[in-house]
């Protein structure tokens, strides 16, 4: 493992393999590609450590499904904060609708900086923003951009005699190159080369694992759409467009497991997998609220004589119930400390009822009796 990792490559290839070009994608997933290869390289040390054929498919096959599960594993702090801030946008719905209640039909520029002004300070208060739940997908770009190269680039570089960018040596290049799953299928090939060369057993191979990888992605957005959303989120368009992708997606990986070789489709189909059961975690234990999922959860619970309290945690039944009898005491010791709000009453009522109106003006006070409106002088009794 020592010779491998000084035998890295120190600084990245300006050119793209055998053609010469400068290659800037190469060079910007340069430091992504060198990681990748340093991973995939010690699972393939450690399986060979422990007895397994260096060159084999098997111990290749297990390298890349070593490879997800660090990357995956690396990216769980991302996948919570995506599920953190889509629970906070979900809380915010109301207000947020509300907002574009206030402002809609109204197309000046004023109304609508007016709009985006407390738009943005709902999100800032609540700690969270669109773009938020969109930044763990964001961040996973590059890295699996970077697993592409390195899986698909195998093949130039073993035919060239090169090794990758990093501690992926000619030597180890080459091992990948002419390993082949179950001896019949190399981990290089694509789904049209098979059938070009007329190998049916690897043509089967992919068949089957690009049947797998759309059953196991439809089944991960179908969990999500039938038990993790809340009601309000089902009438919504964005509901109606995840309906859309559930069957819109299998079509793209039918195009992927096509076009892509067999080592990509292997990682891709092991990431999927990783996806489903990640997925099934998180229903299961930290639903959508509102959902079925959560009522199946709460349940649950229920049965083994526990609940959740208001801050989230699971408690037992006798404390949840003694919270909730303290938070219903003191809402209706807060309702009867209002101060009550006093209806105003008509000149007609107030009159019947010989008081002055609500809001009234203060009247005039009595004239004194023989008095004019502009000075004192007698009446023409008092002369006599």
């Amino acid at each position: 493992m020592l010779d491998l990792l000084a035998s890295a490559t120190p600084s990245p290839t300006p050119t793209a393999a055998g053609g010469g070009g400068f290659d800037l994608f190469g060079i910007i997933l340069w430091p992504l590609k060198w990681v990748v290869e340093l991973v995939l390289v010690f699972w393939h040390w450690l399986f060979t450590s422990i007895g397994l054929p260096p060159a084999d498919g098997i111990t290749w096959v297990l390298s890349i499904v070593g490879l997800v599960v660090v990357v995956r594993a690396a990216l769980i702090p991302l996948f919570v904060k995506q599920i953190k801030s889509q629970r906070k946008m979900m809380e915010i719905a109301p207000e947020l609708r509300k907002i574009q209640d206030k402002y809609r039909g109204k197309k000046d520029q004023l109304s609508r900086e007016a709009m985006s002004r407390e738009t943005m300070a709902l999100y800032k208060k609540h700690g969270t923003s669109p773009v938020s739940g969109c930044l763990p997908l964001l961040v996973q770009m590059p890295v699996f951009f970077s697993l592409y190269s390195v899986l698909s680039g195998v093949k130039v570089n073993a035919e060239l005699g090169l090794g990758g960018v990093g501690v992926l040596s000619p030597e180890l290049t080459k091992q990948f190159y002419d390993a082949s799953l179950f001896g019949v299928a190399s981990l290089h090939e694509t789904l049209i080369d098979a059938w070009n060369t007329g190998n049916t057993p690897a043509v089967a191979i992919l068949v089957v694992l690009v049947v797998l990888m759309i059953a196991s992605q439809f089944f991960t957005q179908l969990q999500i759409i039938s038990k993790n959303l809340s009601p309000e989120a089902k009438t919504g368009q964005a509901y109606q467009m995840q309906r859309i992708m559930l069957w819109v997606l299998p079509f793209a990986f039918v195009f992927s497991g096509v076009f892509f070789p067999l080592g990509v489709v292997l990682y891709w189909f092991t990431s999927n997998i990783w996806t489903m059961v990640q997925q099934f975690i998180v229903i299961r234990e930290m639903p959508t609220p509102g959902s079925e999922a959560a009522k199946q959860r709460e349940e649950r619970l229920a049965r083994k004589g526990k609940a959740i309290d208001s801050s989230g945690k699971v408690v037992p039944m006798d404390k949840y119930l003694a919270e909730q009898q303290r938070l219903l005491e003191e809402a209706e010791k807060a309702k009867s400390q209002a101060p009550k709000r006093e209806q105003p009453m008509s000149k007609q009522r107030a009159k019947k009822q010989g008081q002055r109106p609500s809001g009234a003006a203060n009247p005039r006070p009595p004239r004194p009796q023989g008095s004019t409106g502009g000075g004192s002088s007698p009446s023409p009794e008092s002369n006599k």
